[in-house]
């Protein structure tokens, strides 16, 4: 495993972090806790100091599910492991947005319970859909936590990207943030710009979806069928089939050490300036290992960026 630091933070990541989106809300059907748990335990044994988690990672009666779960599995690892997590929305009260001092401060006294730990070492605003969701009172409340220790950095996990880019760029400049988690991958690229003017600000960029909910998984075909409950069970058959082209069409990108499909997707984001880290989703210790060995992988020739450019033909909307 290769580290970075994540921008003006300070903080030493790995090149691969894992998201625990999966773990709880079955976005991409069941996962028991025990395969969580051991891929929680197989990240660190791969080199892996990122986890990202939210409340909102639950089920419609139980907030913070993936909190709870790596709690427990990062117990007695907590000193070597950075951990952000989120606050804004949960699925008990239908994820509607709450981005104001007392919900900001309630969320991270219930996320550090969780979590068995004192403190998160970055919290995001969880996908506000525009600047009128922001209370003014809510810097405050974060400023305070920070002195109290029991956050130490703050972060915007974009959404909506074209109605929120430039809130995120306006709160870097300000000093407001230091760290942005932002959609980035092979088929979804509308934030390069924002990356490499962020990057070069000394802001902490993370990538998030970059195996696009699974159609840079290797395991998703033109057949595909999904169950009703699966994130990608809202797409038409024909946009599955372009989605699948498009990674067809990137198959020369698998070559050498660069071994599968996820390893591909992983590899690319990184060779991105201002990129941090890239998150990969897991739902066994299986997944988490192979997107892991990424990392360790000599990166694209300019030339095969430049390919990957030219047979890249839409940006498919992200989760």
């Amino acid at each position: 495993m290769k580290y970075r630091t994540l921008g003006r933070t300070g903080l030493r990541c790995s090149e691969v972090g894992l998201g625990t989106w999966a773990f709880a809300s079955q976005i991409y059907g069941d996962v028991p806790e025990s395969d969580a748990l051991e891929a929680i335990l197989s990240a660190i044994d791969a080199g892996i100091n990122f986890f990202d988690t939210a409340p909102m990672y639950g089920t419609d009666e139980r907030d913070g599910v993936a909190e709870e779960i790596l709690g427990k599995a990062l117990a007695g690892n907590r000193d070597s492991v950075i951990i952000s997590s989120k606050f804004g929305r949960n699925p008990t009260d239908g994820n509607k947005p709450n981005f104001h001092a007392q919900r900001c401060v309630t969320s991270v006294e219930e996320s550090l319970r969780r979590l068995g730990t004192e403190h998160i070492d970055v919290l995001f605003f969880h996908s506000p859909f525009s600047p009128d969701e922001i209370h003014d009172d809510v810097w405050e409340a974060l400023e305070k936590l920070k002195s109290q220790g029991k956050i130490r950095f703050v972060g915007h996990s974009i959404s909506m990207f074209q109605d929120t880019e430039q809130m995120a760029r306006d709160w870097a400049l300000e000093r407001k943030i230091d760290v942005i988690q932002v959609v980035y991958s092979l088929l979804n690229r509308e934030a390069k710009n924002l990356v490499e003017f962020l990057g070069k600000e000394g802001v902490g960029i993370v990538a998030r979806e970059s195996l696009a909910n699974g159609f840079l998984s290797g395991t998703i075909t033109k057949n595909t069928q999904f169950s009703a409950n699966n994130l990608n069970a809202r797409y038409s058959r024909d946009e599955i089939l372009e989605r699948v082209e498009q990674v067809e069409r990137l198959a020369f990108l698998v070559r050498d050490e660069i071994k599968s499909v996820p390893q591909a997707a992983m590899r690319w984001v990184l060779a991105h300036a201002g990129i941090s880290l890239v998150l990969s989703g897991a739902k066994n210790p299986k997944e988490i290992v192979e997107c892991a060995a990424a990392a360790d992988a000599s990166g694209y020739t300019a030339d095969e960026m430049q390919e990957a450019d030219l047979v890249h033909q839409k940006d498919f909307q992200a989760a």
